[in-house]
């Protein structure tokens, strides 16, 4: 198996048996305890989950339109660059004035085999986003488009959104708790220590069901 089937392998065995809680716990294990996005970042789709490889791009504020800004060449070129299982990270500084992600973006990205896209900034076109079942996540819905108030600058390049930082190739996980980013450096063993973790909480839940206290359960198995 090469290192791409590898990797495609894993995210969607995450897709499938992961949550938010049982990652985060997971990277706390490994000194990572700072990688949960600020509360408020929500998918459009609570139900659906988001789950991928990040793909990085900043936006700066914009006041004005000319036909020197091009408001949206370095957006256009990072949707259509996206590959199966690529998440869109839209860093926009947590400003919500402006929506850079809506239902076409989301056609495109669909038809592309991308796994979603996240933002701290907003989304719009939400009912039909919805009715797609394209994971989005953002910090809000807004129905103002980007011309004359933002502008894709850099993408491929650090970021950061709500709190956190993101590089390309960092997974991207987000569910109806919250979303995380795990660090490309530690991905397979935090990863791996994360679906330990589930598969041992669903004997814990069995013996719950069965009436054992959890002062025994935790001196077993040591989670809760």
């Amino acid at each position: 198996m090469d290192a791409y089937a590898d990797i495609a392998a894993l995210v969607q065995e995450c897709r499938a048996r992961l949550n938010s809680a049982a990652i985060a716990d997971s990277l706390d294990t490994f000194g990572y305890h700072h990688q949960v996005l600020a509360p408020g970042i929500k998918g459009v789709d609570p139900a659906l989950v988001l789950c991928g490889l990040a793909r990085v791009g900043i936006y700066m504020p914009l006041y004005h339109d000319d036909e020197n800004t091009k408001v949206y060449e370095h957006e256009i070129a990072l949707v259509d660059s996206l590959k199966r299982d690529e998440v869109a990270v839209l860093c926009c500084h947590g400003i919500l004035r402006t929506s850079p992600w809506g239902e076409l973006l989301s056609e495109r990205s669909r038809y592309l085999g991308a796994a979603g896209c996240l933002t701290d900034g907003s989304v719009r076109d939400t009912s039909r986003i919805r009715d797609l079942r394209f994971p989005v996540y953002s910090g809000g819905t807004n129905p103002m488009d980007t011309k004359y108030r933002g502008k894709l600058m850099l993408y491929d390049v650090p970021g950061e959104i709500a709190g956190v930082r993101v590089d390309s190739g960092d997974l991207v996980f987000g569910d109806v708790d919250g979303t995380v980013i795990v660090p490309r450096a530690v991905m397979r063993e935090a990863l791996g220590k994360a679906l330990e973790k589930v598969a041992a909480e669903n004997v814990v839940r069995d013996e719950i069901r069965k009436g054992h206290s959890l002062v025994d359960l935790f001196d077993r198995h040591g989670i809760l």
